[in-house]
């Protein structure tokens, strides 16, 4: 029963930090999530007929308002949950990830027409906050 109160609550902040998200760019928040996928898919190394390794460190740069409102709103967990979301995408691809997955959200340190702007690496032992600083 605690599970389901879990992903019930789980899946209500995802709706709500994708709401923002839409409200503050105008844009479908599924575009970042495809995005991130796409990126993941894109990277994807086929080391043999069952083991395909792909990136595991990602990094999502926001324009700095959007990141801005989303940190002043408890966006805090957005990285959390795109962490979530792409694992259940490895899993789904059968992938293998290059190490620990973290996906970070930062605000762009250039300014940008784009309303995000997606990376990746394979990282050993990777947290979020181990990422290098921006420049």
């Amino acid at each position: 029963m605690a599970r389901g109160r879990l992903t019930r609550w789980e899946r209500s902040l995802e709706r709500w930090q994708s709401a923002l998200l839409s409200k503050a760019r105008g844009r479908e928040p599924v575009e970042l999530l495809d995005a991130l996928r796409r990126e993941c898919d894109a990277h994807a190394v086929v080391c043999s007929e069952r083991r395909v390794v792909v990136p595991n460190a990602y990094e999502v740069e926001l324009d700095a308002k959007v990141h801005e409102e989303l940190m002043r709103h408890g966006g805090a967990d957005v990285g959390q949950a795109l962490t979530d979301d792409l694992a259940r995408h490895g899993e789904r691809n059968g992938y293998e990830w290059a190490g620990p997955l973290a996906v970070r959200v930062t605000p762009t340190p250039r300014p940008s027409d784009d309303p995000y702007r997606v990376s990746s690496g394979p990282m050993p032992h990777v947290r979020a906050d181990d990422f290098p600083a921006a420049d």
